[in-house]
């Protein structure tokens, strides 16, 4: 978890107008502020992030290139904060036009919008507070603020804690991509001199865990010994909900349908079959040219019935007009599947690449019988237009090109 200290979003406001306008004084004129305090704003931002922001010309004031990286990342920031602006307005029959001055004080304040956050994590006011460093006092005082501004109860006690209101994971949503976007800023400043760093979390997926995920982050850490890598190994639905909300910089793994609507894209890198594994000395191992009636009556590992794989591997039975087996054993945790297979007689159909190592020291083997219709597409889930962090771009150049490695090294195999 990236715990440093995040940028003040009402100086980045700030700092947005001067871009945009070219003067201080006409962003001062439409913050309805003095010249003074925007320019302390910028003084105060300059010298947080260690990069003078801005080249003073006669004919205004430009951005430098580390000004033109945080332009890049407020863009970002402050689109969500002001779309949820306009959804609380919307809420509250206030439909107007939202103009960045306009942009309600109660969203500008940093803390208070990580309080929040830490919050819906965690649905208990002391452990919010103890995460922060704060008093719980503080926090019920930065969530009664922020709910008076919003015109919507965010939260409602139940006995698993505080939860969000329907409203209030609407709201948090917003903030916690807006958060995310911020706490990329100093990266990128960072990335400017050269140094690649900051925390990238990424989703994984069985069919990226095994080969392709560590071969990268061994790849990075070697390269780029500044990054730190956290892996969360939660179901897709978890992961896809935390890529949203930005929590998650990526999924590597077993792709879905891509739906535009989504706001997700995918981009695949390679694709598999599935296999049958058993361990070495199983009955079966030696055999040639099973077929799936060869199998039916076997105990088998599948995944649970609402993962893709298992729909591939009944639809396989039932296209040559067989019932599909039940399992004896339901999971995706290959420690189990492994600890299984080498105890028992079990079968269990998953991608090879899975469990790479155990076929390639010879302690599991690969059944001789073809999985047709059972190929599926491995690569990235990433959020549509997103811009990675450079840590998050160092990882994912280092998963494509462990791939291309992937298949070199497969292709070889099998000439």
């Amino acid at each position: 978890m990236d715990n440093r200290e995040l940028l003040n979003l009402a100086y980045l406001r700030a700092f947005r107008l001067v871009a945009q306008t070219g003067s201080a004084t006409r962003a001062a004129a439409a913050l309805f502020r003095a010249q003074s305090a925007v320019t302390r704003s910028l003084q105060e931002l300059e010298a947080a992030v260690g990069e003078t922001l801005f080249e003073r010309r006669s004919s205004g004031m430009l951005p430098t290139p580390a000004g033109r990286a945080v332009l890049q990342r407020c863009e970002r920031i402050f689109a969500e904060l002001e779309e949820l602006a306009r959804w609380c307005a919307a809420r509250q029959s206030r439909r107007r036009s939202l103009t960045d001055s306009a942009l309600p004080a109660y969203l500008l304040n940093t803390r208070r919008l990580q309080l929040l956050s830490a919050l819906a994590r965690h649905r208990h006011m002391p452990s919010a507070a103890q995460t922060l460093g704060i008093s719980q006092p503080a926090v019920s005082s930065a969530i009664r603020i922020i709910e008076s501004g919003a015109g919507m109860q965010l939260f409602y006690r139940s006995p698993r804690g505080l939860l969000l209101t329907s409203e209030g994971e609407t709201f948090v949503l917003h903030v916690r991509r807006a958060l995310n976007e911020l706490r990329h800023i100093p990266d990128d400043i960072a990335a400017l001199r050269g140094s690649i760093q900051g925390y990238v979390t990424v989703g994984a997926l069985p069919l990226g865990r095994t080969l392709i995920l560590p071969a990268a982050i061994a790849r990075v850490a070697a390269q780029y010994p500044g990054v730190r890598i956290v892996t969360d190994e939660s179901g897709y639905d978890t992961l896809v909900a935390g890529l949203r909300a930005g929590d998650i910089d990526f999924v590597l793994g077993a792709l879905r349908a891509n739906d535009a609507a989504s706001g997700l894209a995918n981009e695949r890198l390679m694709s598999e079959d599935l296999v049958v594994l058993a361990r070495r000395d199983h009955p079966l191992a030696s055999a040639r040219g099973l077929t799936l009636k060869d199998l039916a009556s076997a105990q088998w590992i599948l995944p649970r019935s609402q993962a893709p794989a298992r729909g591939m591997f009944e639809a396989l039975f039932k296209r040559a007009k067989l019932k599909p087996p039940m399992p004896s054993v339901e999971t995706a945790d290959l420690a189990v599947i492994r600890g299984v297979l080498l105890q028992t007689d079990m079968l269990a159909a998953l991608s090879a690449q899975q469990l790479h190592y155990e076929c390639e020291s010879g302690q599991l083997a690969v059944l001789d019988i073809a999985m047709q219709n059972t190929r599926r597409d491995i690569g990235l889930i990433v959020r549509s237009g997103g811009t990675p962090s450079p840590a998050a771009r160092a990882l994912i150049d280092a998963i494509r090109l462990t791939v291309d490695k992937v298949a070199r090294t497969t292709l070889v195999a099998m000439q």
